[in-house]
């Protein structure tokens, strides 16, 4: 299985209507076209989506920029204080090979340590629109492999 973990674009300000409806600043928009440049001819199978608003916009941007493939999905359970464990088993149930998972933070920093370590006490830090490569027979805790670590560039 190759699974791509990004992380969405930079987002604005909190707001008072909830944290689940900050959106992507230009800024982030940029960012996440920057990694989305590194999936161009990646045979992804899926994109599993948060429900968040800036996750969803930072994938709509990833789907436009790989012509409207593959399918986007949104899942309830990717959110930023979601179980990483609870994920694992989310992943276990697909069928897909090549997948990308676009979330928020501490979730994906955490399923990629618990991937790679098979524990949560090393979460991989990721930036905004950061990309991360796993890779292993399935998804399971330990049993994955760091391939690849991309962040945007610096902002001047």
């Amino acid at each position: 299985m190759r699974l791509w973990l990004l992380r969405h674009g930079q987002a604005g300000p909190y707001v008072r209507s909830g944290d689940h409806l900050r959106e992507l600043t230009e800024h982030g928009r940029r960012e996440v076209l920057h990694a989305a440049g590194h999936l161009l001819g990646e045979p992804l199978d899926a994109i599993l989506v948060s429900p968040y608003v800036r996750a969803q916009q930072t994938a709509e941007l990833v789907h436009e920029a790989l012509g409207r493939l593959p399918a986007l999905y949104t899942v309830d359970g990717i959110t930023p204080d979601d179980d990483p464990r609870q994920v694992l088993q989310l992943l276990a149930e697909r069928r897909e090979h090549n997948l990308l998972l676009v979330s928020h933070q501490p979730l994906l920093g955490a399923l990629a340590g618990l991937l790679v370590h098979g524990h949560l006490q090393q979460p991989l830090p990721l930036n905004t629109a950061s990309l991360a490569l796993l890779e292993g027979e399935m998804p399971l805790a330990g049993v994955m492999d760091l391939r690849a670590l991309h962040h945007p560039p610096v902002a001047h």
